[in-house]
């Protein structure tokens, strides 16, 4: 079967024919259907968690993806052959994900099947980005009028974040260039700022020199989000997703947060199903593509020019 995948930590992403994996007792055999690209992903061939856990290689990147079950092994019980089901696919040891036409994965993944109302492109873009934003925004712990700022807002977890925190009746500033902020207005943004004319800081004071109530950062280094969280009004929330928080910083303005790290699980995921099949939430799916452009699709995630999710299709 044809895959993605890097020969050594660091390595080039390359397309190789490798065998078809064979489920055990405790697998499933998924016959993907399209995979999402997370910048997480080649974070893990890069050797993010080297020294962390086990890796096999080549390393067939790729944890978030849909597909059919092509077998079931003796001791799976929920799943049967036929079923078309979504989750994250990321299991030890590392490297073999679903960037590649069949999959194996543990049945005690957190997998789904396939709901009504959700195609299995926005199934596949889904779980990460999804589950990272709803539960950022359920932990800013903010009521009904507060106002947030969302920067890196035009991103897959921002795209979902935007939208999750206007259900929950938050006012949300995004950042977005000119090309972008229609878009970001459409979602129920109140407001935008372009992060590419100045510091997303200096402008915020501007505009809201009172300060605002709580911050999703997705992309800023660690100078500019303590001037943002420096704008967070006390007993507020600041998260960052680049790990760059200072903890004893954030105390000493009395704000909740810091560095966050998805802790998923299944009522997480059957929330966000929840907002999506309903149409609270629009799943972003930004561009669907084969498995051979995924090399520079990534060069383009690791350059940080993606927006939305893209979907690999191998259908």
């Amino acid at each position: 079967m044809r895959a993605a995948a890097v020969q050594s930590f660091g390595g080039q992403l390359e397309l190789i024919d490798v065998p078809k994996p064979q489920a055990g007792k405790d697998q499933l055999l998924v016959k993907i259907s399209a995979a999402a690209i997370n910048p997480f992903d080649w974070k893990v061939a890069d050797g993010i968690l080297k020294g962390k856990a086990p890796h096999v290689f080549p390393l067939i990147l790729g944890n978030d993806a849909a597909g059919t079950v092509e077998f079931c092994g003796e001791d799976v019980t929920g799943f049967a052959v036929g079923d078309v089901i979504f989750g994250q696919f990321l299991h030890m040891p590392l490297g073999e994900g679903p960037y590649a036409e069949y999959a194996r994965v543990p049945a005690s993944n957190l997998l789904m099947k396939l709901p009504d109302g959700l195609d299995i492109f926005q199934a596949a873009a889904l779980p990460t980005a999804g589950m990272t934003a709803l539960q950022m925004v359920e932990n800013l712990d903010l009521p009904e009028g507060a106002t947030i700022l969302i920067v890196g807002a035009t991103g897959g977890v921002g795209s979902f974040a935007v939208q999750l925190a206007v259900a929950r009746g938050l006012k949300v500033i995004a950042t977005a260039r000119p090309a972008k902020a229609t878009g970001m207005i459409k979602l129920g943004a109140i407001a935008t700022i372009d992060h590419t004319s100045s510091p997303v800081s200096d402008q915020l004071r501007q505009l809201y020199p009172g300060g605002i109530d709580g911050l999703i950062d997705l992309m800023s280094n660690a100078a500019e989000f303590s001037a943002l969280s420096a704008q967070v009004k006390q007993g507020g929330t600041a998260f960052t997703t680049a790990f760059v928080a200072n903890d004893s910083e954030l105390q000493k303005l009395s704000l909740k947060g810091g560095n966050f790290e998805l802790a998923a699980d299944q009522t997480l995921l059957e929330r966000l199903v929840d907002h999506a099949v309903t149409g609270r939430v629009i799943v972003p799916v930004d561009q669907i593509i084969s498995l051979d452009d995924v090399p520079d699709n990534i060069r383009q995630s690791r350059a940080g020019r993606s927006a939305g999710k893209t979907i690999i299709s191998f259908d």
